[in-house]
């Protein structure tokens, strides 16, 4: 895989992971431990991820999330409690990814993938936390729903190509970057009207 092709994947696995961390984990790991994703040589940090007990954390930590997530505001709760977990998940993924011969870029996959995983994450928490506050129950679970189809979506296909992990890695941060645009006009109408 060529540097650009572990960035993508880097950056891909890492704004995913705000989203949707334990099913991150979960999903790559049972790529690997399946054998639908090779992994590079110098990713073999990586294999701790196909461990069956990494993967079976994981997917009880998937499961929770995908029931906290359908109830309005048990979701907020979970997005709060997860504002330190995912940007450190999302940092580790990167760092893990990267070649661990080059301290310079474990920094620069350290600090990016941190910074991926809360830029999403913020995207993701804000966005459930304004439809919380609809009225109507059904579009939580419709969100919900979404994230995880497009999380494992996206995932998938970011393992299928370097190039495509690169496309998923800018398409996901555009996502994220418009909706914490979005909310940041809400936000501001809001506070103008009650002042």
């Amino acid at each position: 895989m060529t540097a650009a092709g572990i960035l993508g994947l880097a950056a891909s696995v890492s704004l995913l992971s705000g989203w949707r961390l334990y099913l991150c984990v979960f999903v790559t790991g049972l790529a690997m431990h399946f054998g639908w994703i090779a992994m590079p040589a110098h990713l073999h940090m990586l294999d701790v991820l196909a461990s069956p007990w990494v993967i079976a954390v994981a997917g009880i930590g998937a499961l929770a999330e995908f029931f906290a997530d359908k109830v309005m505001w048990v979701d907020s709760g979970w997005d709060m409690v997860h504002t330190l977990i995912r940007p450190v998940g999302g940092a580790l993924l990167a760092l893990a990814i990267v070649d661990p011969g080059d301290p310079k870029w474990q920094v620069v996959a350290l600090l990016l993938g941190g910074g991926a995983a809360m830029l999403t994450h913020g995207a993701k928490a804000g966005t459930r936390a304004l439809v919380n506050a609809s009225p109507e129950p059904v579009s939580n679970a419709v969100l919900s729903a979404g994230g995880d189809i497009a999380t494992v979506s996206l995932l998938l296909a970011a393992f299928a190509s370097p190039w495509v992990a690169a496309m998923v890695a800018l398409l996901v941060l555009a996502v994220a970057l418009i909706v914490l645009m979005l909310l940041r006009g809400l936000y501001r109408r809001a506070t103008r009207k009650g002042a």
